[in-house]
């Protein structure tokens, strides 16, 4: 007989859930639910400075993926990316997520976020929790195999001093660049992506 669940909300950070109690729970609106070691992981959402910053980048991203299919063809915010090798189910989401060879040939109710895994990831850095960007998704980012990228947009100067860190898989571990804001970000993941860190252009 399956558990009933209340509406879950913030007083339910760190309570034990299995995945399909998680898929199934209604919440309270205003947070963010993710499953980390099969423990309810429970955030602030964003602040709208944080929320724009966010939005600027999906449009980038999304414009891209229509641009070079063959490169990314997918961006998802709100992405469930499952991490392997953990002891309990832990489901990450990022705040955008991109694909390589994501397929949108099958039927979309085919397609589970556990049949899927990004190539890169996208966070703007929580104000509220920032330990959680800082220092767990560091870690869990590092064990999806897929993920080659982690930028991390760091708003704590203001949106408009936007800053950038980007991480990217080398030799099993993250090498780490920085950059401030104004500065341009070009990588050989996404062959011909420009990135000026002004989120208003």
């Amino acid at each position: 007989m399956s558990t009933v669940l209340k509406k879950l909300g913030p007083a339910d950070h760190g309570r034990p859930m299995t995945l399909e109690e998680f898929m199934a729970a209604s919440s309270v609106e205003g947070y963010h639910y993710e499953l980390i070691d099969g423990e309810l992981y429970v955030s602030p959402e964003a602040n709208l400075p944080e929320f724009r910053v966010e939005n600027w980048m999906y449009f980038k991203l999304g414009l891209y993926a229509q641009e070079h299919p063959r490169v990314i063809n997918f961006v998802a915010n709100k992405a469930r990316v499952f991490v392997p090798g953990r002891r309990r189910v832990t489901t990450s989401e990022p705040d955008l997520a991109a694909y390589r060879n994501f397929p949108l040939h099958r039927p979309i109710d085919s397609v589970r976020w556990q049949d899927v895994s990004p190539i890169l990831v996208v966070e703007v850095l929580s104000l509220d929790d920032p330990d959680k960007d800082l220092v767990r998704n560091v870690g869990l980012y590092l064990q999806v195999p897929s993920i080659k990228e982690y930028w991390l947009f760091d708003t704590r100067e203001g949106a408009e001093q936007l800053r950038l860190q980007v991480r990217r898989r080398y030799r099993g571990q993250w090498s780490l660049r920085q950059f401030a804001p104004g500065d341009t970000y070009t990588t050989k993941l996404l062959s011909g992506f420009t990135l000026v860190l002004d989120p208003r252009s």
